[in-house]
């Protein structure tokens, strides 16, 4: 049995229009609009040139001589379009079957055996380690894991890996006002956020003492000459920030496959980029400095590799490392979550990797500007929103509503399902906006039980639970599909024909936001279902029929939740 997906439908079409290839169809078929109880829409202007005829003479000829396979129940001509509605039969019992894995792009089996999975390494979020992870940070951190998610639940091999900088002038910062007014202390709360309170002492040492920018540079540079004392210091506190970060990274449920430290390999990119000088791919100018000429042939200003005095920069190191993640994952495609301040960055160090020969399918997944109301970061100051901080509140702003709705609870459901509400309201309301746009991120308003929020999402799951449970009848995929015939219940299918397809284009353009956005569209459709379509009724068959919708409504729910990392509730 065949399920009903637009790539089905354009395979289809393909045999009646031999002009057009399945991919030219797949980008011509259209979702209706709202108020036309149809899947798919075809539209038939493409065809007029070829076919020297007008779209809606088209349409009609082409309805006229299509034979309609199962998958498809329904099809209607509208003027130049060619409406289709899906077979509702085949969607509810691809399912029931596959469950959460539904949504898998080649969940099929004739789809599978061509099927070969990839390499794929995601690079995030790359904190300094002098300081605590931050709000950016959160939003670097849940685009990564989601992207991760979804290519692993598309079955590729996916290894999530974190580059610590952990090296240069920022770090020596911190280090120099440990050694000033630290007096050999240890940690006496959360080990990173001690190491940033120094970065923030710094700031205030700096406006005493006019000099001390020299005792840190100098700081650096006895940290470059492998100074026993310098370096000692420096391991210390390093280690203290790294295992603050590790605390943070499980509170999101985030481990890596692989951790690489900037200190390790930081001069290794020399060599690559001496090879490259020495077979004449790039220039060295009068200062000595060693520079890639991008402006030619990428229309790229042109980008420093090696200093004049021979040190190595970011991009000498990220050289080094493109060809350290290949070798350590052989990976086909290697994918960087780097804010977009860092775009011209990312297009030279790619420019500069093809000069040089390196090949390998690479993608910059660039993301925005993330706020508060009160405005924007300011690290040096001390007044950064810290991620720790921000975890804690949505925690406690999820206790108070917990509270307030269950206050029978005990203490100890209460704190459970503050945390599962909290951290659902935090992940759903960063990843509901495209990656590429800035926001402000309201913790108030993300914590609502109504609007565009994560507890929303849960709350329309744990709806369609309680409905089920009160109905007290196992789930009995047997139903008479031809009841479920209502505009609502017709508006609701056909979203739910539209996971498989979001998955997919959330994959194909490292979107994290169309999932989140579904699911909001599907609860909205289901509430909008249920307050004039009873679920439990004196009608048996209409009541069986209807639960069995709404199970299938409750899978794709928890599919999409688990995409985004977030916790279903069967109680709210």
């Amino acid at each position: 049995m065949k399920f009903g997906d637009k790539k089905a439908l354009a395979e289809f079409l393909a045999e009646y229009i031999p002009y057009l290839s399945e991919m030219e169809i797949t980008s011509l078929i259209e979702i209706p609009p709202p108020e036309i109880d149809f899947t798919y829409a075809f539209p038939c202007f493409r065809l007029a040139k070829q076919e020297k005829k007008s779209p809606a003479q088209i349409a009609q000829n082409l309805t006229n001589r299509i034979v309609p396979p199962d998958f498809i129940e329904l099809i209607e001509v509208q003027g130049p379009y060619i409406n289709f509605r899906m077979n509702n039969k085949h969607l509810l019992n691809a399912i029931y079957q596959y469950k959460e894995d539904f949504g898998k792009i080649h969940a099929k089996s004739e789809e599978k055996k061509s099927f070969k999975p990839l390499n794929i390494v995601v690079e995030y979020p790359s904190p300094n380690t002098n300081k605590p992870l931050h709000l950016g940070h959160v939003r670097n951190m849940l685009i990564g894991n989601t992207i991760s998610s979804l290519f692993q639940y598309a079955e590729h091999n996916v290894f999530q890996v974190n580059l610590n900088n952990d090296r240069g002038i920022h770090i020596c910062k911190s280090m120099l006002a440990y050694r000033k007014t630290g007096n050999n202390a240890v940690p006496d709360k959360k080990p990173d956020h001690f190491v940033g309170d120094f970065y923030v002492k710094y700031q205030e040492l700096k406006e005493e003492d006019e000099h001390i920018e020299e005792e840190a540079l100098d700081m650096l540079r006895l940290w470059e000459e492998k100074d026993p004392e310098v370096r000692e210091l420096w391991r210390k506190m390093n280690k203290w920030a790294v295992e603050g970060f590790h605390e943070t990274y499980k509170k999101f449920n985030i481990e890596f496959d692989k951790e690489y430290f900037e200190s390790q390999y930081y001069e290794k990119g020399k060599d690559k980029v001496l090879e490259g000088l020495n077979q004449g791919i790039f220039e060295q100018r009068e200062d000595g400095a060693i520079v890639a000429n991008l402006n030619e042939r990428y229309n790229l200003p042109d980008k420093v590799l090696l200093r004049s005095d021979g040190t190595s920069i970011y991009i000498t190191q990220d050289i080094y490392l493109a060809y350290l993640k290949k070798k350590d994952f052989n990976y086909d495609k290697s994918i960087y979550i780097v804010g977009n301040e860092q775009d011209l960055y990312f297009k030279q160090l790619f420019a500069v990797l093809e000069m040089i020969g390196f090949q390998e399918d690479k993608y910059h997944l660039s993301y925005g500007m993330i706020s508060l109301p009160e405005g924007k970061m300011k690290s040096r100051e001390g007044k950064v929103v810290d991620a720790d901080d921000l975890v804690a509140e949505m925690k406690q702003l999820a206790y108070e509503e917990v509270e307030k709705r269950y206050s029978t609870l005990s203490e100890e459901e209460k704190m459970e399902r503050a945390e599962t509400i909290g951290m659902s309201a935090l992940r759903f309301f960063i990843l509901k906006f495209s990656p590429r746009s800035d926001f402000i991120f309201n913790p108030q308003e993300s914590i609502s039980f109504e609007g565009e929020t994560g507890p929303y999402i849960q709350y329309c799951y744990a709806r369609i639970q309680s409905i089920i449970d009160k109905s007290g009848k196992q789930i009995d995929p047997n139903i008479e599909f031809e009841l479920l015939n209502d505009p609502k219940e017709i508006a609701l299918l056909n979203q739910m024909h539209y996971f498989p397809e979001i998955v997919e284009d959330s994959l194909d353009k490292y979107d994290t936001h169309l999932i989140p956005q579904y699911l909001l569209a599907l609860c909205q459709i289901f509430n909008s279902f249920y307050s004039s379509c009873p679920v439990i009724s004196d009608n048996n068959d209409l009541e069986e029929a209807r639960l069995f919708l709404i199970r299938c409504v409750q899978i794709i729910i928890r599919s999409g939740l688990n995409l985004l990392g977030i916790k279903v509730l069967k109680e709210m």
